[in-house]
């Protein structure tokens, strides 16, 4: 039952701090560039690409600002969510003697997710802006691949962390 789950306060490790760090980092560039980019982006650029990495939709070059405010929104709630480890869906049950534990992993997991996030995003504007530049309306199809593979081998790493600890 998660109504009975314990709350701990949980402390931020070295490791915990340089990926808050740098998805910090990595969201202020996006921010930064978006911003410095946008004088010299034409007035319609691609605002969207399908999953072939071709550009489907094109739009006024102010939409360009959606990215940096998307990826801050996904930041801050995800940053909200991690201070309340207790209300997680866990693959185990959790009890005093493992809470700790499943706690500190479940939010390295989101703590890692919001850098892979926030980099996706930066890549994506960074290939949306050469794309405008260039008249060229293609992203390189890697980046679904990166993104998909990224999410998905963060989440089985740690399952599998998570199942592990329980098992000890």
């Amino acid at each position: 039952m998660k109504n009975n789950r314990p709350r701990l306060k949980l402390h931020l490790s070295y490791s915990d701090i340089i990926i808050e760090a740098l998805s910090i980092i990595v969201l202020v560039t996006l921010a930064v560039i978006t911003v410095v980019s946008y004088k010299n982006l034409p007035d319609i650029v691609p605002v969207h690409f399908n999953l072939a990495g071709g550009a489907d939709r094109f739009g006024s070059k102010k939409e360009i600002f959606a990215l940096p405010l998307i990826a801050i929104v996904i930041y801050t709630l995800l940053t909200i969510l991690n201070r309340y480890p207790h209300i997680f869906n866990y693959p185990t049950q959790i009890t005093e003697a493992n809470a700790l534990q499943q706690y500190t992993n479940a939010t390295k997991l989101l703590r890692y997710l919001k850098l892979i996030i926030v980099s996706i995003f930066l890549l994506i504007f960074y290939f949306t802006t050469k794309a405008a530049d260039a008249k060229n309306t293609t992203l390189p199809s890697w980046i679904l691949l990166l993104a998909f593979a990224s999410v998905t081998i963060l989440i089985i790493t740690f399952v599998a962390k998570s199942l592990k600890k329980t098992n000890k």
